[in-house]
């Protein structure tokens, strides 16, 4: 068996409906914090904190999206991953997760809330395995997708990449 088929049994990762590649969720929290006390970009109460496996493979990559709160990703296991974040200020910057700190790759990425990202394997990569960890936690409703066209007219110098990371015709 492809050991990428073998992780996807052994974590039951399945297909992520809106971002690509394969997750599961493994935390939420079973405290929540109540609407009154988060900001008002949130629409519910929230729970404190979520975390889930997510897998890239060479056919897969994570959409360009953006959450209403932080999102830290983690390198569990694989190739490198490289990483696009789109800033409110009209910059952007790409980072590269992976296990080779002494060159540069990280470990750990923060996404501050707001910011677009996107991820696929780096060239020749078989699979990555990682982690993120939301708070306030995750929910559906605070997944915004990107769209090609809107984000290359704002970030031109990236459109290479983000062409990449958006699907042909968004939904």
């Amino acid at each position: 068996m492809d050991p990428v088929d073998d992780i996807k049994s052994v974590l039951n990762l399945l297909p992520h409906p809106k971002e690509g590649g394969y997750y599961v969720e493994t935390y939420r929290s079973d405290e929540h914090i109540p609407t009154v006390a988060l900001p008002g970009r949130f629409d519910g109460q929230r729970p404190l904190a979520t975390a889930i496996y997510y897998l890239l493979t060479p056919d897969t990559f994570s959409a360009m999206h953006r959450l209403l709160a932080d999102e830290i990703f983690h390198f569990y296991l694989g190739d490198p991953v490289e990483m696009l974040h789109l800033l409110p200020d009209g910059s952007g910057r790409i980072l590269t997760l992976g296990p080779e700190i002494l060159k540069g790759m990280t470990p750990q990425v923060i996404v501050p809330r707001g910011v677009w990202q996107g991820a696929r394997l780096c060239p020749g990569g078989r699979f990555a395995l990682l982690g993120t960890t939301v708070s306030p936690g995750f929910e559906f409703a605070d997944y915004d997708s990107g769209h090609r066209d809107t984000l290359v007219e704002s970030y031109p110098d990236f459109r290479d990449l983000i062409v990449a990371l958006t699907p042909a015709h968004h939904p």
